[in-house]
């Protein structure tokens, strides 16, 4: 064959290219053929273009080149089938060929390694496979519907949720799946929207009404999002059911208003109390003080005794007035979160309760500052080392208050060295009106520990005690350290 015009094509072009004679002998070979299968020029010619075939695929190939070589025409080699490449040192290539006949019953072979495509190509395989089996196990509905609001894909999600058959809606109109008046709407919506770009749901989540096969209504919430494919434009909708989220905030709607009501209720019982019990009591107490004092001569032993009885009942009907007035305040009337420093408290708690001689009251040093309502530690402290003054059985009483430091949280301790408890008091204690000695030898109204339980608990702490009956009491409670607002 006359070589020169094949040989000028082959040396000048980029891609390799190969001319083999009527019976698969390769003749010529340009530089990029040799770099892409590791031969030399020399070592191609003669070489039989079967060996640049892997084994598996050189008998099929036999019978195709003899098949071309009976009707030669410009093409692409292999249509339709994946075809590879083997180098010299055994290496497999994905490949296209393009077969152009030449005179003489030669044939040019041009070889791209398509290796690169292959491996995107296989990518985004797998990547639609995976979105496809995302899609289809997904939980939430997902529709996606055209520029006209043709139905374009419908996961089971969708199927079960709406109550239709994936061929019922394929290729009808989303608006189907709206209840008046948001399907007369949608056309208009999505035609605005296609016409002038203004966007009203597209990548906003947005709650709207849904309707099923059956003609029943329900709450979703949608978010729909843009893309286009071959050109296409494209929505797909998110579509979650929300109806039980609805149903709780709704049940949450009435125990609110449930609670507001209660709390006015409750904050009209603390006026009476404060105002409508106190008055009457007060006026007990003077009474009774009056006959005391006025009346002492008339009076025997047994009425003096009756008397102190009558203004000690007084005393500790006042006191649990103002327990349950405390009691009802906390989470109801708050103020404001400040920084209270545990420190100041403790000298104002000491001041106020004035321990007898015989207590020693003993605070560990550099107790924190906490982030709360100011009134509510003053009532925590104060609560929990009154009892322990209150209760001391020994001629020396003596209270520790202590705090220790755990991550997100301060610990603090009242310890004293009183009576005890016996571990099957333990929750009981922190019950309102609950007291384990008799009312008579110790003024108690059973409020304290329960209002220490409560404000701790509205700070998201715990209290608990830990005492032996004989050996004393320690009371611990935990505080947040960021505080609560």
């Amino acid at each position: 064959m006359e070589h020169k015009g094949p040989l000028w094509l082959l040396e000048s072009a980029a891609d390799a290219m190969l001319i083999t004679d009527s019976s698969g002998c390769i003749v010529l070979a340009n530089k990029p053929a040799a770099a892409l299968f590791g031969y030399t020029a020399e070592e191609f010619l003669g070489l039989s273009v079967e060996n640049l075939i892997p084994p598996r695929f050189r008998a099929d190939h036999v019978g195709q080149r003899q098949g071309y070589a009976a009707r030669p025409a410009m093409r692409v080699m292999g249509a339709g089938r994946e075809l590879y490449g083997l180098r010299k040192d055994g290496g497999e290539f994905a490949a296209d060929v393009s077969l152009s006949p030449l005179e003489g019953g030669y044939i040019l072979a041009t070889v791209h390694d398509i290796t690169r495509r292959k491996r995107a190509e296989d990518a985004l395989a797998e990547q639609s496979a995976r979105l496809a089996a995302i899609v289809e196990t997904a939980v939430d509905a997902i529709v996606t519907i055209d520029e006209r609001g043709t139905i374009d894909s419908f996961n089971p999600a969708a199927e079960r949720l709406f109550g239709y058959a994936r061929d019922e809606v394929l290729g009808k109109n989303v608006s189907r799946l709206m209840p008046s008046p948001y399907r007369e709407a949608h056309d208009g919506y999505l035609h605005h929207y296609v016409t002038t770009g203004e966007k009203r749901i597209i990548g906003l989540g947005r709650e709207v009404v849904a309707q099923r096969k059956d003609g029943s209504t329900f709450p979703i919430e949608l978010a729909v999002s843009e893309m286009r494919v071959g050109g296409r434009r494209m929505f797909t909708g998110l579509v979650h059911d929300i109806s039980q989220r609805k149903q709780t905030e709704e049940r949450q709607a009435r125990l609110i208003h449930e609670l507001e009501a209660a709390n006015e209720e409750l904050k009209n019982f603390a006026y009476v109390v404060s105002h409508d019990l106190k008055a009457p009591l007060r006026a007990i107490g003077s009474l009774a003080d009056w006959i005391s004092t006025d009346q002492a001569e008339k009076l025997d032993d047994e009425g003096r005794e009756h008397l102190r009885l009558l203004n000690q009942r007084v005393r500790r009907m006042d006191s649990l007035i103002d327990g349950i007035l405390q009691y009802s305040r906390v989470g109801r009337v708050r103020e404001a979160v400040v920084d209270v420093d545990a420190n100041e408290i403790m000298k104002e708690v000491l001041a106020m309760l004035a321990p007898p001689a015989h207590v020693r009251v003993e605070i560990a040093p550099g107790l924190p500052v906490i982030r709360a309502e100011r009134t509510r530690i003053l009532q925590l402290f104060q609560n929990l080392l009154s009892n322990a003054v209150k209760y001391l059985d020994k001629p020396e009483g003596l209270i520790r208050v202590e705090c220790v430091a755990h991550e997100g949280e301060w610990e603090f301790s009242v310890a004293d060295n009183g009576p005890g408890i016996e571990p099957r008091h333990f929750k009981r204690i922190f019950q309102l009106f609950q007291t384990l000695v008799p009312k008579d030898r110790v003024e108690s109204t059973g409020v304290g520990l329960a209002l220490v339980k409560k404000i701790v608990e509205m700070y998201g702490g715990r209290v608990w005690v830990e005492s032996q009956p004989g050996a004393g009491s320690t009371f611990f409670f935990t505080l947040p350290k960021s505080g609560t607002n």
